[in-house]
Formats: C-alpha cells, sequence, structure tokens
C-alpha cells in the first residue's frame, strides 16, 4: 500500500507538472502575442496623428479643388442650348475648342458668352450663326496669336481647325495691353444645308 501511494503521487506530481507545463506554455504565448498587440497598438497610435493631418490636409486640397471648380463653373455660364447641327459646332459652343486653343496658344480663357444660333437663308442655302464673346489673358504675343488661330480656324499645336462647314468671323478685338487682356467678338456660322 506505501508503494501505491508513493506511485499515486508520483503520479499526481507529474499529472499536476504536465498541467503547470501546458499552462506556462498557453500563458507565454498570449503573453507573446499580447506584447505583439501592444507593439501594433503603440505603432498605429504613433502613426494616427499623421494619417489625421493627412486627412485633413486632403479634405483641405478638396476644398480647394471644389471651390476652384464652383469659381470656374460660374465663369462659363450656361451656354446655346440647342444646337442641332452636329457634334463639331456642338462642342465650339460650349467652349470646348476654343479653351483648347486658347492652352494651345498660351492665354487662359476667363469668359465665354453665346447667343443662340439664328438662321439665316442666302439663296437656297441656310447658315446657322451663333454670336461669342471671347475674353482670354495672357502676353500679348500669346493674345494675338491666339487672334490669328482664331481668324485662319488653325490651332497652334494643331490639335484641332475649324473645318467647313464651319467658320468664322472676327467682329471685334479689344487689346487692354496694361491688363494683359483681350475681348474678341466673333460669329460662328455653320451651314445647315437647303
Amino acid at each position: 500500500m506505501k508503494l501505491s501511494k508513493k506511485v499515486g503521487l508520483i503520479v499526481g506530481i507529474v499529472i499536476l507538472a504536465v498541467v503547470l507545463g501546458i499552462l506556462f506554455t498557453i500563458y507565454a504565448g498570449q503573453a507573446r502575442e499580447r506584447g505583439d498587440l501592444q507593439d501594433r497598438l503603440s505603432r498605429d497610435q504613433t502613426l494616427l496623428p499623421t494619417l489625421i493631418k493627412q486627412r485633413d490636409s486632403l479634405e483641405d486640397q478638396l476644398a480647394q479643388a471644389q471651390s476652384s471648380l464652383d469659381s470656374s463653373q460660374s465663369k462659363f455660364p450656361e451656354l446655346v442650348e440647342s444646337i442641332e447641327y452636329g457634334e463639331d459646332f456642338f462642342k465650339i459652343a460650349y467652349g470646348q475648342k476654343l479653351y483648347t486653343m486658347a492652352g494651345g496658344c498660351g492665354v487662359e480663357l476667363t469668359r465665354l458668352t453665346a447667343s443662340q444660333p439664328i438662321n439665316k437663308k442666302v439663296g437656297t442655302v441656310t447658315y446657322s450663326i451663333s454670336s461669342f464673346v471671347v475674353v482670354v489673358e495672357g502676353n500679348t504675343d500669346n493674345i494675338l496669336k491666339f487672334i490669328d488661330a482664331i481668324g485662319t480656324g488653325i490651332d497652334y499645336d494643331l490639335s484641332w481647325s475649324f473645318q467647313l462647314p464651319w467658320s468664322v468671323d472676327v467682329h471685334s478685338i479689344n487689346i487692354e495691353v496694361n491688363k494683359s487682356k483681350a475681348t474678341i467678338s466673333l460669329n460662328i456660322y455653320g451651314y445647315k444645308g437647303t
């Protein structure tokens, strides 16, 4: 019986040692995981102010971009509403080609207004006429280059040209040299057919 008490005690000690070993392994793993989590939390808390600053900076940039867009859109009021004569004339009426040409000539198109197109019949030919007022800013040489490009119908960067049946007639030009600004009145004629 004494032997069995000793064996029971040894078995109990072995079981206790195994249980303590398992508990120590689990505790060590959890302690290591807790340490890793604390390190990650510390890194994330260090990174958080930087991310907040970046977010605030991006929100400021977005607000400035939105303000710039609103300002730019207010410079270009809604233009010709009813145009039926083709894609090129549609683009011209909304200033896309004039804007592109201004950029190619090194000037900034700051205002563009247009009238509704009217039809004019000469003999059996009907033309659509839309009047535009274009205001550009830039140095005098580039303003003159832009005026020449409108008159000839060819952009200096060769990205486009007025092609028949469209043509442009420049009515008046008012250049304010001290302000580096020009106001140009022109008509765009579109051939509508008989």
